[in-house]
């Protein structure tokens, strides 16, 4: 899958491997993410393959950077996998969820402070989709003006981040409470 997703990006503009790693960042991590040595690793099948092409340019007291175009061998490749519909639900592993459902015989405290912690990481991932991501987004579609379809299912992704974080804060919330006035204290 990863493949498809530095097909996308460089549907954009050419870019090196960094790039990407840092479009990938700043865009879809909240739902697709990658190291760095996973996208060079990509990157390599992809152009083996003649889904991408790269050239070398040379940089002053610094390596030569490597930049990747999508050919249209690869291009064809994205648009067929767009146009696969997808048949089935993705599950989703959530290891939080999996320590709360055994966290019965642990100490009260323990699962507090594991719901806090969560809390506090979820706020600060729902305060980049309110505060990083949209000028990210206008800055690229200012770039490049014809991405106004893009920008609109952008937008969509977004959405659908600020949806989830909100919701799982609630959750936290919520179970933060019922876990303070309702889960036994051991002694």
């Amino acid at each position: 899958m990863l493949k498809y997703a530095l097909l996308g990006f460089l549907r954009y503009q050419p870019m090196t491997g960094y790039d990407l790693e840092a479009h990938i960042r700043s865009s879809t991590s909240h739902f697709w993410h990658a190291r760095l040595s996973q996208i060079y690793m990509t990157l390599r099948e992809l152009e083996a393959d003649g889904w991408v092409t790269s050239t070398l340019e040379p940089q002053e007291k610094r390596p030569d950077r490597r930049i990747y175009t999508l050919t249209e061998i690869g291009q064809a490749g994205l648009r067929e996998w767009l146009a696969e519909p997808l048949t089935e639900r993705t599950a989703v592993k959530e290891p939080l969820l999996l320590k709360l459902f055994f966290a019965g015989s642990s100490d009260k405290q323990t699962i507090l402070h594991q719901l806090r912690l969560q809390l506090e990481l979820h706020r600060k991932h729902l305060s980049v989709y309110e505060g990083e991501l949209p000028p990210i987004a206008a800055e690229l579609l200012q770039q490049q003006p014809g991405l106004q379809a893009d920008a609109l299912l952008w937008s969509a992704a977004r959405d659908f981040g600020l949806r989830y974080e909100r919701l799982y804060i609630e959750w936290l919330e919520d179970t933060l409470h019922q876990i303070e006035n309702q889960f036994p204290e051991t002694s």
